[in-house]
């Protein structure tokens, strides 16, 4: 397949545009995401964690990235999007971290984002949960009521709040394609004032914990349940 629903211009997509592709990159991208987070342990550095994705990335030919790759530890979870993280932030025993990808191969882009926590932090290991239950039932609301960008991250403002969190408005979804999708639209998802398609579109969610320091970080792509496990 080489076409995806188009609602606005702002879903343009290239000449190499493929949902087969797509898809490829997708899973391709949440594998390496996993490889990462399986060898990231306490007591390493996160410049040394930055270094062993990269070092992933590249045994997959998927080293060129439309953005940096991205661990954050402990605090610098707080960072947002394109923040340089405090250096020399050690891994804990019982603490948080998030991987945030964004490779290219060949022509079609990927990106996954997702946190872990080490340890036993009763509040770190439920915002692992939470941000993942978030991300999905905006994912949902998406998926069943034809809602609009915008309308997405108003209501994800407003059910993180009642969740006891505060979410990152910084990072509000982007748009995805065939290499590069800046070149059609490098502006937020919470800024569309349509119903986003599937496949064309990234759902980001960072909450952040308004006292402890510490945030969770989950993306994807907006696809139906069945691509979801």
């Amino acid at each position: 397949m080489s076409e995806a629903l188009q609602e606005s211009p702002l879903e343009a997509v290239g000449n190499a545009f493929d949902t087969e592709k797509m898809l490829f990159v997708r899973d391709r991208t949440r594998t390496a995401l996993q490889t990462i987070a399986g060898r990231v342990v306490p007591g390493m550095v996160e410049e040394d964690a930055v270094e062993m994705a990269k070092d992933v990335l590249a045994s997959l030919d998927m080293l060129q990235g439309w953005h940096g790759v991205y661990v954050r530890f402990g605090p610098n979870t707080m960072k947002t999007f394109g923040a340089e993280s405090d250096p020399g932030v050690i891994l804990g025993k019982d603490d948080v971290f998030f991987i945030d990808i964004g490779p290219v191969w060949q022509k079609w882009e990927g990106d996954s984002g997702e946190t872990f926590a080490v340890g036993s932090d009763p509040l770190m290991q439920r915002a692992v949960i939470d941000v993942e239950t978030l991300f999905h039932t905006v994912r949902r609301l998406w998926l069943t009521t034809g809602t609009t960008g915008k309308a997405l991250y108003e209501f994800a403002v407003a059910e993180a709040e009642r969740m006891g969190w505060e979410l990152n408005m910084d990072l509000s979804g982007h748009r995805l394609s065939d290499f590069p999708h800046a070149a059609i639209y490098d502006g937020p998802l919470a800024d569309v004032d349509f119903r986003p398609a599937p496949l064309l579109w990234v759902l980001e969610i960072h909450i952040r914990h308004p006292e402890r320091g510490f945030g969770a970080f989950y993306e994807d792509m907006l696809l139906g349940d069945e691509y979801f496990s």
